[in-house]
């Protein structure tokens, strides 16, 4: 089975959450769910502060579920998008995550919300926040570590966390984890060997180091921009733009498809 994503062409309509006039008064809401190490966030269109409660090794997707409705329970929403740590295949999870619970192969999360809902990896979708056109690559230091290349608006989700990098994995060198085991001074040099590399290999015309652990770079890798955690709000939002265009009686930026291909 293929699938694939299209991100909408980049627009300046598209670099703030008010995608048109009037967007925080649209009848047709979504709320954005990003699933971390360590905190779940969340966020619906028209709100200014994101919500959030722990996650960790004891987060199960049921679990997800009941935290999310409890913490969301006075928001109004009619669709979801959920950012996932691990590799997605047409909307479903295809391996447990290394620093959550277990359950999420498989998992009917329309059924358990009883929304429409888009799931896509979660260095993905802050890409897709992210991204301004052409070749774009997205790394994600958080928690793990994840990439991301975005090409004429078609996602390819890199799960370069599980690649071996010298004795380990590059999540065990650039993630939360290897920050703390190297320090931060060699932290910073696995970052910039790996991402030097990898602008070497993908050559892109824009990347993004985003993620949590972006503000533990005080120097950026050469020809890179910081990204927000915010955009993965955007992301997630803009997984749904035709649909509320259409529901509301606009024209959106070119977007063929939202199915995600991981």
């Amino acid at each position: 089975m293929r699938c694939s994503a299209i991100a909408p062409r980049a627009s300046p309509a598209l670099s703030t959450f008010s995608f048109w006039p009037g967007f925080a008064k649209q009848l047709v809401k979504i709320l954005v769910i990003d699933i971390g190490g360590t905190n779940v966030k969340m966020l619906v269109m028209g709100k200014d502060e994101p919500r959030k409660f722990p996650s960790g090794p004891e987060l199960t997707p049921q679990r997800l579920v009941e935290g999310v409705l409890a913490a969301t329970h006075d928001w109004d929403y009619d669709m979801i998008s959920i950012g996932f740590p691990g590799p997605i295949l047409c909307g479903q999870a295809i391996m447990e995550p290394n620093n959550l619970g277990t359950g999420w192969i498989g998992f009917d999360f329309e059924a358990a919300f009883q929304k429409p809902v888009r799931v896509i990896n979660d260095a993905a979708m802050q890409a897709l926040g992210s991204y301004n056109g052409g070749k774009m690559l997205f790394i994600g230091l958080g928690t793990g570590v994840g990439a991301t290349v975005i090409l004429d608006g078609a996602i390819d989700a890199l799960e370069i966390g599980r690649f071996r990098y010298r004795k380990r994995t590059l999540e065990e060198y650039l993630g939360n984890r290897g920050r703390k085991r190297l320090g931060n001074k060699k932290w910073r040099w696995h970052v910039n060997h790996v991402v030097e590399r990898m602008i070497a290999a993908i050559k892109p015309d824009d990347t993004v180091i985003g993620g949590g652990n972006v503000k533990h770079l005080p120097e950026l890798p050469p020809g890179t921009r910081a990204g927000s955690n915010a955009n993965a709000f955007l992301g997630g939002f803009r997984l749904w733009q035709g649909e509320v265009a259409e529901a509301h009686g606009h024209t959106a930026p070119e977007h063929r498809s939202a199915a995600p291909r991981e």
